[in-house]
């Protein structure tokens, strides 16, 4: 909106010149969301605090400590993450970029999901919400939908095709297949990220961490000059999503300022859900949807200690952990709240750190 509104204003008066830089837009918006979460946090809070006797439901069947520390938080603070995003970017972003509104729909439509799956454990206290099979069809009707414009908005020399990290030149023809691939990564990433969010700080930081490794990855794929220097494909238009990342970053960081340590509010589903499809669809547009899977690498650890242990029990009647997802298991052998959550950050910015070296690494 101030990208349209001040930028042609800058023939008249050169200060409105910087407008057209995405580093200063992008940094705008990390600040402005920032700022909108200091300002609406506490108010929200105190609503949501209101409206939800008793807080977010507790699994009897997680840690004992839980039931004792977290009971009475309210959950839902995703709503402060997608106000302060979404806000932050129409302020900020060129609206007149297709991909800028694909992932925004994207992202307000699984925070829509996890809104109702939040409101159904609230209301009906426990800790099901929607039908997993309910939940499952509504990802993969807003991932298709996406998926499908995603297609439409990508020049035709890229469009169903997946980028191999490490290869300059690779680039798969998968056809209409590239959808359903897509679509994967999307819904993937989202619940991963809702598998993680499970103590307090511990998904929103290495949400973050990704957001502003793909902040720049954007950056660099929208660029002609930088995409052509470090031999990235040139994705038109991508460098506009460099100001949603960063806004993404912005409202992570006010979203922390509540959630650190104890826990004033959690983001529920409302907020996991959408900042992991966020993330994906973002690595969609880019042709960076392999380097997810390194920059995410945390998520992707959580998921798969899921996995193994739902297919050990059911296959030999043993469990692998103590408890899943991976954060559990540790809480069960001991490891206090803090230390895991930091630990698990330290090994977030390490994985992000391998995954920025996959634009040099070709």
């Amino acid at each position: 909106m101030l990208f349209h509104l001040l930028f042609p204003l800058a023939d008249e008066f050169s200060v409105f010149n910087v407008f057209r830089y995405l580093t200063f837009r992008t940094g705008g918006a990390v600040v402005t969301a920032l700022i909108i979460s200091f300002v609406i946090g506490p108010w929200l809070i105190r609503v949501l605090k209101s409206r939800q006797a008793g807080g977010q439901p507790i699994r009897d069947d997680g840690p004992e400590s839980h039931l004792l520390t977290k009971r009475g938080t309210p959950t839902m603070g995703g709503f402060l993450i997608l106000t302060a995003l979404i806000m932050s970017t129409l302020l900020w972003a060129d609206l007149s970029n297709g991909f800028v509104w694909v992932v925004m729909s994207v992202t307000v439509g699984y925070g829509t999901i996890g809104f109702l799956d939040d409101y159904r454990k609230v209301a009906l206290r426990n800790s099901q919400g929607i039908p997993p099979r309910q939940k499952l069809i509504l990802q993969l009707a807003i991932a298709g939908v996406a998926a499908v414009w995603i297609t439409v908005l990508t020049a035709p020399d890229l469009r169903l095709t997946l980028a191999v990290p490490f290869f300059k030149d690779v680039l798969l023809y998968l056809g209409w297949a590239f959808v359903a691939v897509a679509v994967f990564v999307v819904v993937g990433a989202s619940n991963a990220v809702n598998l993680t969010d499970g103590l307090d700080g511990l998904a929103i930081v290495p949400a973050m961490i990704a957001g502003g490794v793909f902040a720049l990855i954007a950056y660099l794929v929208g660029n002609t000059v930088f995409s052509n220097y470090l031999q990235l494909h040139y994705v038109r238009g991508a460098g506009e999503l460099a100001v949603f990342c960063g806004a993404l970053v912005g409202s992570g960081l006010g979203f922390l300022w509540f959630n650190a340590p104890p826990a004033r509010v959690f983001m529920g589903d409302t907020g996991s859900l959408s900042l992991g499809a966020a993330l994906g669809s973002v690595s969609v547009v880019t042709k960076h949807e392999l380097v997810l899977a390194l920059v995410g690498g945390l998520f992707v650890l959580e998921t798969i200690s899921v996995i193994v242990q739902v297919a050990s029990f059911k296959l030999t009647g043993k469990r692998v952990f103590r408890m899943a997802p991976l954060h559990h298991h540790f809480e069960k052998k001991g490891w206090a709240e803090p230390t895991i959550v930091i630990r698990f950050w330290i090994i977030a910015s390490i994985l992000a750190l391998a995954g920025l070296a996959t634009l040099k690494l070709r």
